[in-house]
């Protein structure tokens, strides 16, 4: 977890914040201290683990945890989570008829073998080391060049694992991969897996080092062997657990992964704190400003007047922030119902090439559930695409503020691979109602078409003398016969096709409607927690200058001396107090290691 006693300083003074939040009557202040408190005091780092196939991923992420959780050896990779619990456990997460998500407890050893049966993730706890000081590993299904579905993973990610084999330098298509996780995540670590199969590993790990040089990519680049540490861990070598560079990946990974997630929470913990010091301190400074001298009460207020009207300018549906807003949230909904409808759309075409190059009924159970993971992947880029928008919008709106440093919330994309309750009410693609012929319809037929043939042709030759049934119409009725099944196989092979077409487009006109609606929803929710809380943002400045204001015109009522005196004693001390907590909140963030 995130390191207790480093957090311990600053929830003390988001502690300490709260008195005088609650003493100014400030309740907006007293809320945005909550969340900034929940937000430090959150113990998890997800830790992602991508990488190319055959590059080990798999073993390294059993080694890092400590225990068998993510499969190898060439069976079906899907996304794995492996979280901190006091006792092992497993569960399997399927897609089951219409998209909709099924969780199955199981047994460890079971989950590793089932994997192949229809699973699409696999969760685990387990009482891991690693995963005790805080860590949620999730072992992505391969590159992300390789399954799209993978980004959704990076979307949630607080630290990023790059797995790779030693056995050649990064190529250019890594490295730029490696520039995309970074714009999604910009903690990086890269793995030089597999040491000890290639003795040139130091070479590669040079040329690397180089290549991300040229890229400003300041990734490390960490050399270590899963396998070498397994081995060590069997014959209880050190040397041997040394020279695999695990442990040095784990050093580093809690060395440097935790320190980072500490500095991005303490960021943001000193930012809400100067900011509600601020909001504190405008009022009780513009009542000692009254009190020292009264005589500039008007233009005191004056001034204050003036904020104000530009505060209630914020708050005003033609606010710049606001047409923003309005504007950016019609073109994102736009722009990902396109995408969605495009993405759609190319499933069908390949669906529809599919059906046309052979006989849909032959394999149609197998083709619907392949049909149904696509549009769950399909569903599942579209809605990281949607987050990655809406935190761009989210600043686009931030920079139409007069104050460049206000807080921009928080988008987080959780469990993102959760699309089957999106999809649950979508019913199952239909079943072919032509389904093949029996054998007594393909018998009856052939004798239909025989019998033309027979007929025919036995009258032809009765003609000659011969009898109606002879070798000439015989083979005539075989012939005939052969054509006529062929013919009526081939028809309701085409009859199937076009069923199967129907069945396509209406199961995906059924997708579009439910995620349609279920991601206009969810924009519509991304919309309205913009708009409050910059309307919040807005309204805090306003109670500042009403407080202010309120404390001018007491300040301006204030005739006796000895009382005047009093409360500007009152006044230096909550301020110094104030900027106390502000420099000791500004070094709290400035001995964060970086």
């Amino acid at each position: 977890m995130k390191n207790p006693e480093a957090m311990g300083p600053l929830l003390g003074l988001l502690d300490e914040l709260l008195e005088p939040v609650h003493t100014a009557g400030r309740a907006d202040l007293a809320g945005r201290l909550g969340v900034a408190r929940a937000r430090l005091a959150d113990p998890r780092v997800r830790l992602v683990v991508v990488g190319e196939s055959k590059s080990g991923m798999s073993t390294l992420v059993n080694s890092l945890v400590g225990t068998p959780v993510s499969a190898t050896e060439g069976q079906l990779s899907v996304p794995v989570v492996a979280e901190y619990g006091e006792q092992a456990t497993a569960t399997l997460v399927r897609v089951a008829a219409g998209g909709r998500a099924e969780r199955q407890v199981v047994d460890a050893e079971y989950a590793l073998n089932a994997l192949s049966e229809g699973v699409i993730r696999a969760e685990y706890t387990a009482p891991s080391p690693l995963l005790a000081e805080g860590f949620v590993v999730l072992d992505a299904p391969g590159s992300p060049a390789e399954t799209p579905a993978t980004w959704s993973l990076l979307a949630v990610a607080d630290a990023v694992l790059y797995v790779a084999d030693a056995v050649k330098p990064f190529t250019a298509d890594q490295i730029n991969q490696l520039k995309r996780i970074q714009q999604v995540c910009p903690t990086v670590i890269c793995v030089l897996n597999k040491i000890d199969q290639y003795p040139q590993w130091p070479q590669v790990q040079q040329h690397d080092r180089r290549l991300l040089d040229a890229a400003e990519l300041a990734f490390a680049v960490a050399p270590a062997s899963a396998r070498l540490h397994q081995q060590a861990l069997t014959s209880g070598d050190q040397q041997l657990d040394l020279e695999s560079g695990v442990p040095q990946l784990l050093d580093h990974l809690r060395d440097y992964v935790l320190g980072r997630a500490d500095v991005v929470a303490a960021e943001a913990a000193v930012r809400d704190i100067g900011l509600i010091t601020d909001h504190l301190a405008l009022s009780l400074r513009t009542e000692a400003e009254t009190l020292r001298d009264p005589r500039r009460y008007s233009v005191i207020t004056e001034q204050l007047r003036r904020t104000r009207e530009e505060a209630e300018q914020l708050r005003q549906r033609s606010a710049n922030w606001q047409v923003t807003l309005a504007d950016g949230a019609g073109e994102l909904m736009a722009d990902t119902e396109h995408d969605l409808r495009h993405r759609l759309r190319s499933l069908i075409r390949d669906a529809e090439a599919d059906i046309m190059q052979r006989d849909p009924a032959r394999r149609w159970p197998e083709f619907g559930a392949e049909l149904d993971a696509k549009i769950c992947e399909a569903v599942e880029e579209n809605f990281v695409i949607a987050h990655y928008r809406s935190v761009e919008l989210a600043e686009q709106v931030a920079a139409k503020f007069p104050d460049r440093g206000i807080p921009t919330p928080e988008l987080r994309l959780d469990n993102p691979g959760e699309v089957g309750a999106v999809l649950e009410p979508v019913a199952p693609i239909d079943t072919l109602d032509s389904a093949k012929p029996s054998v007594t319809q393909q018998a009856l037929s052939a004798l239909r078409g025989s019998y033309g043939g027979i007929l025919m042709v036995g009258l032809a030759t009765s003609l000659l003398g011969m009898s109606l049934v002879n070798w000439y119409s015989a083979g005539a009725g075989v012939l005939l016969g052969v054509n006529a099944l062929w013919d009526d196989r081939k028809a309701r092979r085409q009859r199937r096709q076009a069923e199967a077409k129907v069945a396509v487009a209406r199961l995906m006109d059924d997708v579009i409607f439910q995620v349609s609606k279920e991601s206009r929803y969810r924009l519509r929710g991304v919309q309205r927690s913009l708009r409050d809380h910059f309307t919040e943002i807005a309204n805090e400045t306003l109670r500042s200058v009403d407080a202010s204001l309120r404390a001018a015109e007491e300040a301006a009522a204030v005739h006796s001396g000895q009382r005047r005196e009093q409360r500007l004693t009152e006044i230096e001390t909550s301020l110094v107090r104030l900027r106390d907590l502000r420099e000791r909140a500004d070094t709290q963030g400035d001995a964060r290691p970086y």
